[in-house]
């Protein structure tokens, strides 16, 4: 086994584009959930969830650029 290949980059990276636009889509959609049962008339949690989802999401793209390849 010591012909494998190595990690695919393109792989490694779209893999993480993907689940970021997973979390992004999910935090609108729950937030604006939120907001249709809440009735507030400013749109709290669509503004927030997302911002808390965009953060969480560069903390990992972060750590894993930060993460040495083998």
């Amino acid at each position: 086994m010591k012909n494998e290949k190595p990690t695919n980059n393109l792989m490694r990276y779209a893999g993480l584009g993907t689940q970021w636009m997973v979390m992004l889509g999910l935090a609108v959609w729950g937030g604006w959930w939120l907001d249709g049962k809440t009735e507030w008339k400013f749109p709290v949690f669509i503004v927030s969830l997302p911002l808390i989802a965009l953060c969480v999401s560069l903390w990992q793209l972060i750590k894993e650029f930060n993460k040495p390849t083998k």
